[in-house]
């Protein structure tokens, strides 16, 4: 299903533009250390043809020269990976158009490389307080608003400055990653078991989504291959926490994102109920435990026929507050026209998930690359065409319905369950998983030693593509909007901040 490409560091932009060229999608960029087995760094490229063949390119950069032609400069969906990678090993992407440092800024002190193998995870370092360049624009009537880094509620830190004539946004800049754990770096020597605990936090709201990438990694290493119940189970519990968000969201958008309460006080209390389920299921309100190194949380046919019964309800109950919601024509106004993300720019910076199916772009890794039980259940492939907050609203709606519709058919075909026969044994290897999530694809790289521990992880979460969109959809709008745009995407700080 991989092809893996070494090239030379000169030719690397070039080869990667051909596949871009051709309508390949790039999922994932990331670097490797390999200095004391070849002085080298090795920088990586994973795409996704159009035929949905996967193509892994990869270069090599001398220890004492680590530098290469920039991608971004063709390729804008690499742009972050590139700033991600001057940061972390001080790999410098020559002719990058926008080097400002992405994850270390401002209190770690230049010239540090945290992921490199001799930077120790327990090393104290000084605040540099250097400051950060935000972009600005000067002109008469033009002024800026800060907000953030810190927010009401309980979200993480993430600032935003808006640059503004009246109440119209002219530009909207983004700063975050101000909470960075180092959880690649943690992980390094660690087995995949002792490494599962951390996969399973990096996202709270999103644990299966990860946990379901990472475990999958580690078992195509390793050459395991594990039951198709355990197959089955993990794709119900993919789907269960996407059903739980996509309930959440449908009212967070009406009810916080434009003050229809009606709207939050019937979506937060279904989602309530759902996550009394999942503690029924596997002892965790946000399913942790429920995916496993080579098997799955087992359920019995009590807690079946308790899915079956909570399924009815919540169909019975969301369906008047989606429909009143499709009625109210204050609502609608809110959400029509707001926030447009087009498809050329949905495409340019590699939008993950719903942003870029409600932007008319066709990307479900579950139908695209199938994995655990999506060759057998496969889920209807929903797109919209306006871009705006309207189309990401209807977007959920639709893959709630298909969601409730492929948990059905799952619970259908556990009564010819089978053990797994698996074992915990780890070889070394490296290789690639993935998993749609409900906020869109996540894309993993394990590679394990010879000692059956973790050499190098890399976690792409979803919201990493989609964070830059701001400035993209938020231009044009008013600032009181802002909100409804932010909710619409509903990304995730942590999953974005390692």
């Amino acid at each position: 299903m991989i092809t893996h490409r070494t090239t030379t560091r000169d030719a690397f932009g070039a080869e990667a533009l051909v596949y871009t060229n051709d309508g390949a999608r790039l999922l994932l960029m990331f670097a490797t250390d390999n200095r004391k087995d070849a002085h080298v760094y090795r920088v990586n490229a994973l795409f996704m043809l159009s035929t949905n063949e996967l193509i892994h390119l990869s270069t090599e950069v001398p220890e004492d020269n680590p530098a290469y032609p920039s991608l971004t400069r063709h390729i804008m969906a690499a742009h972050w990976y590139e700033r991600q990678m001057m940061d972390q090993f001080g790999i410098i992407a020559e002719g990058h158009p926008d080097p400002r440092r992405l994850y270390h800024h401002e209190n770690i002190p230049l010239g540090t490389y945290p992921m490199r193998k001799d930077f120790a995870w327990n090393t104290k370092l000084a605040h540099a307080q250097v400051p950060y360049p935000m972009h600005q624009v000067e002109g008469k009537g033009v002024y800026e608003i800060p907000v953030g880094p810190i927010h009401a509620g309980i979200i993480e830190p993430g600032h935003f400055r808006f640059n503004v004539r009246g109440e119209r946004i002219i530009t909207l800049e983004g700063k975050l990653f101000f909470k960075h754990k180092g959880v690649e770096k943690l992980v390094e020597g660690k087995t995949p078991e002792e490494a599962l605990p951390f996969v399973e936090r990096v996202s709270g709201d999103m644990v299966v989504g990860h946990t379901l990438a990472y475990v999958q990694a580690v078992e195509r290493a390793s050459g395991l291959v594990v039951s198709t119940h355990t197959e089955h189970l993990r794709s119900l519990y993919n789907e269960l926490e996407r059903i739980t968000a996509h309930i959440f969201d449908i009212g967070n958008m009406g009810g916080m994102g434009t003050g229809f309460t009606f709207m939050a006080a019937q979506g937060f209390r279904m989602v309530e109920e759902l996550r009394r389920l999942h503690h029924t299921l596997v002892g965790h309100r946000f399913l942790r435990g429920a995916v496993t190194l080579n098997g799955a949380h087992d359920i019995s046919k009590e807690h079946r026929d308790m899915i079956v019964k909570q399924l009815e309800k919540l169909e019975k109950e969301i369906a008047p507050v989606i429909d009143i919601a499709f009625k109210s024509d204050g609502l609608m106004e809110r959400f029509e026209t707001t926030g447009v993300l087009t498809t050329k720019a949905a495409e340019a910076y590699g939008a993950s998930g719903l942003p870029a199916r409600a932007s008319s772009v066709p990307i479900d890794l579950r139908i695209n690359l199938p994995y655990a039980a999506y060759a057998d259940v496969v889920p209807a492939l929903c797109v919209e065409h306006g871009g705006d907050v309207a189309a990401r609203f209807r977007i959920r709606v639709r893959e709630l319905a298909e969601s409730i519709r492929m948990v059905r058919s799952l619970l259908g075909r556990f009564d010819a369950a089978q053990a797994d026969t698996t074992t915990h044994t780890y070889t070394k290897g490296s290789e690639f998983g993935w998993n749609e999530s409900w906020r869109g694809d996540i894309v993993d790289f394990v590679s394990i030693n010879a000692s059956g521990r973790i050499d190098r992880l890399v976690i792409r979460d979803p919201s990493f593509c989609n964070w830059p969109l701001f400035g993209e959809l938020a231009p044009g709008n008013i600032v009181p909007d802002f909100p409804l745009c932010n909710k619409s995407l509903n990304l995730s700080y942590a999953g974005t901040d390692l």
